[in-house]
């Protein structure tokens, strides 16, 4: 069977916006998309009201998901888009499609009079469990958001992207994260900026408490380990250009500014297969919740 794109739907702003994304991005990958539409089934006693019977929930049901492809086709021709429909608990349906997936496509809405927006439960629970990378798009998100403006400062979608983005641990650099995010760049024909984050050593209080300033050694350090991690990458993507940024403090911090100019970020996040259940980690979660731009969680070991 061949790998999709698959996008959960359920006709809201934010789901609309992240199959408008993976349109975009299935035209990029050559790749089919898939508008997976889960439903919960009525329970008896609504099902009987006059105003909700089982036939009107139906035809609303089927309606939702058509709908949306055929729009999705005539904004997005050569697409091959396809409606399935399933019912059962959200997150348990797109985790068990998933297994078919190529990239899994979820919506976030933004949060009024708040700097950030909202993943729900079923969001979090499908990235916290999925093994595919779980893209992530806000409501409200434009093609042109993703590209940089026109020679007069205009948004447009037939200008160049802006750069993909990547978080980047280099004390646990990851393959599957780094190809990932290599890739969407070399397919948007634009450049990679890698963020790396990172908190002064222990031992700084003692250098300076004895009148040494270890500083700029730091810096130099942090940035050489960040050049190091990516040089066979440069190597294998030669056509990629790639810009460093290592920096002093949170890591999250730095790649919710980097977002604000970028077409895509990529952050990573360790699968831990244990009785205490699925886990995403803390810059992974503040990233979903505060980046202005799609968010890309990778799975990895």
């Amino acid at each position: 069977m061949p790998r999709t794109i698959i996008v959960g739907l359920d006709g809201s702003p934010e789901s609309r916006a992240a199959a408008e994304w993976a349109a975009r991005e299935a035209a990029l990958r050559g790749l089919p998309v898939r508008l997976l539409h889960v439903w919960q089934p009525v329970p008896e006693p609504m099902a009987q009201a006059p105003l909700l019977g089982t036939e009107t929930h139906q035809h609303w049901t089927e309606r939702i998901p058509r709908e949306a492809a055929e729009g999705l086709m005539l904004r997005h021709p050569g697409i091959e888009v396809t409606t399935e429909q399933r019912a059962g608990a959200p997150a348990e349906v797109l985790l068990d499609a998933a297994h078919e997936a190529e990239l899994l496509v979820l919506g976030s809405r933004a949060l009024s009079g708040l700097a950030g927006f909202l993943v729900g439960s079923v969001g979090q629970s499908v990235v916290a469990r999925a093994e595919v990378p779980v893209i992530l798009v806000r409501a409200g998100e434009q093609a042109a958001d993703e590209h940089v403006k026109d020679p007069v400062g205009i948004p447009s979608a037939a200008t160049g992207f802006r750069p993909v983005v990547l978080g980047l641990d280099t004390d646990n650099p990851d393959e599957a994260v780094i190809t990932f995010a290599f890739e969407e760049a070399r397919r948007r024909k634009t450049e990679l900026t890698v963020v790396k984050g990172w908190n002064l050593p222990p031992y700084y209080v003692y250098s300076l408490a004895a009148g040494v300033d270890p500083h700029e050694s730091v810096v130099r350090e942090q940035a050489a380990a960040l050049t190091e991690a990516l040089s066979t990458w440069r190597e294998k993507y030669p056509d990629v250009e790639v810009t460093e940024a290592s920096r002093l403090g949170s890591p999250a911090g730095h790649l919710v500014d980097a977002s604000h100019d970028a077409s895509l970020v990529v952050v990573g996040r360790r699968v831990r297969r244990n009785p205490f259940g699925a886990h995403i980690g803390s810059v992974a979660h503040a990233v979903m919740h505060h980046a202005t731009a799609p968010v890309a969680v990778v799975a990895h070991d």
